[in-house]
Formats: C-alpha cells, structure tokens, sequence
C-alpha cells in the first residue's frame, strides 16, 4: 500500500466525517512530506522507528507510514468512526458533476490538483472550481490578477487528466446594489459564475430582494448560491429576509439555478423554499460546496433532499455533461 495514498485516505475519511480540520492537516501535510522522502529512505526510517524525525511525521501519522509499508491495512483506519452519510439514491448516481467547490486558493484546505483527483475518484466526469472572489477577504478572495493566474493552472490540470475536466468558475460575492464582485469582461471568460450573497445577510427583505434580482438578472451568472444564508449547527444563523417568489421567478426567466447547497451546517434552501422553486419551475444545482476533498461526498445530502422536494434529474443541471453545461 502507498503511504502517501494511505494517509490522503484517512484525511478524505476524516473529512467526510466533518473531523476538525487541524486532524485532517495533520495527516494531508504528513502524506506531502511522504512525497517528498526517497522511497528507500522511507523503508529505512520505518525500520529503524525514526519516522517521527520528519517534518509533519507524528506518531499516529508514522504509524499509518510503516503499516502501509509492511502491506497492512493501516490500524488508525479502523479508529474513524464511519459516519453514515444519506446517500440519495438513485438520484445521487445521476450526478456527472459538482457545480460549487473551493481549493486552498481562497478558503479550501487542499490544493487544486489535491480537490481535481478527489472529485475524479468520487465518480465525477467533470468538477467547477469556484473560489471566492475578492471582496471575501476572510476566505483569501482572488483578486484578478489571482484568478487569471489560476486560469492557467486549470487549464494545465486539464491536460493532465483528461478526460475528467475541470471547469474554471467562481464563487462571485453579490454586493450591496447587486453587482458582481469581479471585472465584468473576466466573468464573461470563466466556464462557470456562481453567485451568493456573504455580507450583510440581515438587511431589509425589499432591499435584499432588489439585490438579489440585480444579480441574477446579470448574463454571466449560472447558479444562486446558497439563497437565504442561513447556518443550522450550532448557534446557527436565521435566513435573510427577501422576496422569494420573484427571485425564483427571476432564476426560471433568466436561466439561472437555484443551489441545493449539501454541507450539513446549511442544507439551503430550506424546504418550504425548495418546494416554491420547484413549483415556480427553477432548474436546480445539487452542490457540495465543498472546502476539502473528503467533503465532496456530502451530495447525498442535497440529492435527498431533492427528492423530498419532488425534484427529478432532468430539472438538476449536475446531471449533464460538461458540453451540455455549457452550452447555455
């Protein structure tokens, strides 16, 4: 068994788990400083027990290293306690792709390459990458500079591991007045434009409305993200406030879907407004918005929800192939 590939398991099982992310670090650091090592020397370190000497290489990760090496299952695998995860069948196998995801570009924890093979190995034919953009400086928005070097790197991925390809988007914050947080003419030559509201989630229901109207009404925007905000963990966080029945009706008219946003602590649009979309006509995107590999596996989530909603495959814009995608 690949050490390195051992460890990058047990970080997408930790993930998948919703471990705490510094668990996660430890073992995905672990598996690039593997990479790192001369094979030969990684033998001769396990056998001398002097793995720990590596940057990044604690005992539970050193562990993983030598049972790998001795061609053994890994005995820290067997301690993730398996989270049962909803799986949304059979909608969940008609998904060819993931609309909404970030890398460690803005706010992810994972490079691109590291999120690109992961959403290949969960199944996907294709995958967007949608990082924030600048105005979110808590999450390392991309300036555009930033996002035309990145433009680069994706297009360079899919070279690589063609056929699987990766879509060039982002995750563009809608601002106050309802403009894009971005150049206009760089929108316009990205595959992909998810747009969401982040900041003042609480201003008046007739101003939010206007706001989001704007932005959907913008031709480059594919998807409204995460429509009402809200958080359902924790301390949680209440939905904005707007008019719904025109912002959904503005989505049908405008070609724009409405995100089924999978992470657990959002789950939005709740489902009173899943089911009013539904009704009004929208298209949907099921999305993982995920911010690490082992993340990308919480589409169940929406599927299910989906299919509570009564919403069918041939309404959710994840079930087509990448040409159709963007063939808009």
């Amino acid at each position: 068994m690949d050490p390195a590939w051992a460890l990058r398991e047990i970080a997408f099982q930790l993930e998948r788990a919703g471990e705490p992310t510094y668990r996660v670090r430890a073992f995905r650091n672990a598996a690039t400083t593997v990479d790192k090592t001369d094979g030969e020397q990684l033998k001769r370190m396990a056998e001398n027990g002097t793995l720990t000497s590596l940057p990044g290489i604690g005992k539970a990760t050193a562990g993983v290293i030598e049972d790998a090496l001795a061609g053994r299952d890994p005995a820290y695998r067997g301690k993730i306690v398996a989270k049962e995860l909803p799986d949304g069948e059979p909608l969940r196998s008609a998904l060819r792709g993931d609309c909404h995801t970030h890398s460690d570009w803005s706010d992810g924890g994972s490079s691109i390459g590291e999120m690109a093979v992961a959403g290949r190995d969960v199944g996907h034919e294709w995958m967007v990458l949608t990082d924030h953009s600048p105005r979110l400086t808590v999450a390392n928005g991309l300036s555009p500079d930033r996002l035309r070097t990145q433009m680069q790197i994706v297009a360079k991925a899919n070279e690589l591991m063609a056929p699987f390809r990766l879509l060039q988007g982002i995750e563009v914050d809608i601002l106050d007045d309802g403009s894009l947080d971005q150049e206009e003419e760089l929108l316009g030559e990205l595959d992909f434009v998810v747009a969401s509201v982040h900041s003042k989630l609480r201003m008046p229901a007739r101003d939010m409305t206007r706001r989001m109207l704007a932005a959907v009404r913008n031709p480059h925007v594919r998807v409204l993200g995460h429509c009402t905000g809200r958080l359902v963990v924790g301390k949680g966080r209440p939905e904005s406030e707007f008019d719904a029945e025109k912002v959904f009706t503005a989505c049908r008219e405008n070609g724009v879907a409405v995100e089924i946003n999978s992470r657990p602590e959002r789950l939005d649009p709740p489902m009173r407004l899943l089911r009013l979309a539904a009704e009004i006509g929208c298209e949907f995107a099921i999305d993982s918005d995920a911010h690490a590999p082992g993340q990308l596996d919480w589409l169940g989530y929406g599927c299910e929800r989906a299919i509570e909603a009564g919403i069918g495959p041939e309404r959710i814009i994840n079930t087509r192939t990448a040409d159709d995608l963007l063939t808009r």
